[in-house]
C-alpha cells in the first residue's frame, strides 16, 4: 500500500470530527472519499497532509510513518494537497502559483517540462500566464489550484471539493481533465466530494464516511448502485 490510515481519531474540543478511521490506498488507484457536510472528509486531508494532529492513530505513506510531520516535510515526501476553495495566491501571477507548486529539488529540476504539460492540460493558464490570480474566474482558479499540485510531481495527489461552486459544465471539463492525468501517469488521487456521482465516476474506489466514521467501502460501481448511496446523497 502507498498510503494506510489506521484507527484514526481526531477532535475539536469536545466534538469528535474523526472516530476510528481507517482507509488503504495502494499506488495508481484513484480513491474517492464521499459524503454530506461535516462527515469529516476535509479533516481526513488536513490530518494525512500534516495541517493536523491526531489524538490517536497511525499514518503510513510510501513505508514511513508521516504522523506528526510538518506539512511541508509531508510534501516533500509527495503528498500535494489541493485545499477547498483554491487558495490560490491571488496577488502572484498565473505564473508564478505554478513556480511557486515546484519548489522542491525534486520538482525544480523539472519545472520546464511540468510547466509546458501544465499549460498543454489547461490551455486557458497558458494564455493567462501573466495576469494575476485573483483576477480569474472561478474555474479557471480551480485549474490553477490543480495545475500547481501537480506542478510538485506528487506521488499522492489530495483534492478537496475540487467542484465546489463551479457550474455543471466546467465541473464534467475538470473531471475529465484529472481522469486524463490519472489515465496518463497513473498518478495515485484522493477526491473528496459532496457531489458523489462525479466523484464516483473518476475514482476506481470509494469511501462514505458518516458523522467522522466509514459508513461503506468497496468499488465506485458498487456504491453508485448500493441503495443506501442511492437514497442519501443521489435523490432515488
Amino acid at each position: 500500500m502507498l498510503l494506510t490510515v489506521n484507527n484514526m481519531h481526531v477532535s475539536y474540543g469536545a466534538i469528535k470530527a474523526l472516530q476510528g478511521i481507517s482507509i488503504s490506498v495502494k499506488g495508481g488507484d484513484c480513491i474517492a472519499i464521499v459524503g454530506g457536510n461535516g462527515a469529516g472528509k476535509t479533516t481526513l486531508l488536513k490530518i494525512i497532509s500534516g495541517l493536523l494532529k491526531p489524538s490517536e492513530g497511525s499514518i503510513t505513506f510510501n513505508n514511513k510513518n508521516i504522523v506528526g510531520m510538518e506539512p511541508y516535510n509531508v510534501a516533500a515526501e509527495g503528498i500535494a494537497h489541493v485545499p477547498e476553495g483554491r487558495r490560490v495566491f491571488s496577488a502572484l501571477s498565473v505564473l508564478d502559483n505554478l513556480i511557486m507548486g515546484s519548489y522542491l529539488p525534486s520538482a525544480k529540476k523539472d519545472r520546464s517540462q511540468s510547466l509546458e504539460y501544465m499549460f498543454s492540460l489547461f490551455p486557458k493558464l497558458e494564455e493567462r500566464q501573466h495576469q494575476l490570480a485573483g483576477t480569474l474566474s472561478g474555474g479557471e482558479q480551480q485549474m490553477l489550484a490543480v495545475a500547481r499540485g501537480l506542478m510538485l510531481k506528487p506521488k499522492l495527489l489530495m483534492l478537496d471539493e475540487p467542484s465546489s461552486g463551479l457550474a455543471p459544465i466546467i465541473v464534467e471539463q475538470m473531471y475529465e481533465k484529472l481522469a486524463e492525468v490519472h489515465a496518463q501517469s497513473s498518478m495515485t488521487m484522493i477526491v473528496v466530494e459532496q457531489n458523489v456521482p462525479v466523484a464516483l465516476s473518476l475514482a476506481d474506489r470509494g469511501y462514505v464516511l458518516e458523522n467522522g466514521s466509514v459508513m461503506l467501502s468497496g468499488n465506485s460501481n458498487d456504491l453508485l448502485n448500493n441503495p443506501g448511496v442511492k437514497e442519501a446523497y443521489l435523490g432515488f
